[in-house]
């Protein structure tokens, strides 16, 4: 996938991003929740940027080759992919089912909430 690839899917499943993890793709795993939700229930290797603290990192979303974001469900995630894309990050993805997904089918020592 290209950066500015914006006719790739947005959505990509839990399994598939752990699977990337495990290859060890180069990844910008990032977390929009609120710190407070991050302090419950965090993914190891995920990097907190609020939903609305992502136009101020707009630029580190640039220079990265892969992006893949989630929330609680996957509604935040989506919006942030969404806008991204529309900035020309063509590689923003959200992790359907957010944290909770990732809980319940990949990790279940992650708290769900």
């Amino acid at each position: 996938m290209t950066p500015n690839d914006t006719q790739s899917p947005i959505e990509i499943d839990p399994s598939s991003v752990k699977q990337m993890l495990e290859r060890g793709e180069v990844l910008l795993f990032v977390d929009v929740r609120e710190h407070w939700e991050h302090e419950v229930s965090r993914v190891e290797g995920s990097t907190l940027i609020p939903l609305r603290e992502i136009p101020a990192n707009v630029a580190r979303f640039r220079d990265a080759s892969e992006i893949v974001l989630f929330c609680h469900h996957g509604r935040r995630s989506l919006n942030a992919a969404v806008w991204l894309r529309s900035q020309g990050i063509g590689n923003a993805r959200s992790m359907t089912g957010g944290i909770d997904r990732w809980s319940v089918e990949v990790d279940p020592q992650v708290p769900r909430y």
